[in-house]
């Protein structure tokens, strides 16, 4: 195959991938807690990849926390947390998942074609917390 066919793999495989991730459900069961309705809190997103040079096919993790700026250490339900790849300038979901308040998450990863790649943990806003983004992580794929 011509690297431009590999190319036009890899995006069409990257578009199907975005296609077939579910929606992220809702972060809680219920009404939120009496003490945050009307409140959201403030969160921090941190980030990082375990390797940030990886071969094709090999696995690499995405380790990070999730942090309740409030201080508010009673919640118990799970935020979703998304790992996101810059595409064209457009963030596409890779894999979704959920963390608690004041926890951590890991991800794990492989990609099939050579790369460099531009990632993010993002929360998307909900009932108790506003919307975070971790800082951007570098991963080369060879």
């Amino acid at each position: 195959m011509s690297k431009t066919s590999n190319l036009v793999s890899a995006l069409v495989v990257a578009c199907a991938v975005a296609l077939a991730v579910p929606a992220v459900a809702a972060a809680a069961a219920g009404p939120a807690p009496a003490a945050v309705q009307g409140h959201k809190h403030q969160a921090k997103l941190d980030a990082n990849a375990d390797k940030t040079h990886v071969k094709v096919g090999e696995e690499t993790k995405i380790k990070g926390s999730f942090a309740d700026l409030g201080r508010q250490e009673s919640f118990t339900g799970g935020e979703p947390v998304i790992v996101q790849q810059l595409q064209a300038g457009v963030w596409v979901n890779l894999s979704t998942g959920t963390c608690r308040p004041n926890g951590n998450f890991v991800f794990s990863l492989s990609f099939s074609v050579r790369a460099s790649l531009s990632l993010r943990v993002y929360h998307p806003e909900t009932d108790l917390y506003v919307s975070a983004v971790s800082s951007v992580i570098g991963l080369v794929v060879l």
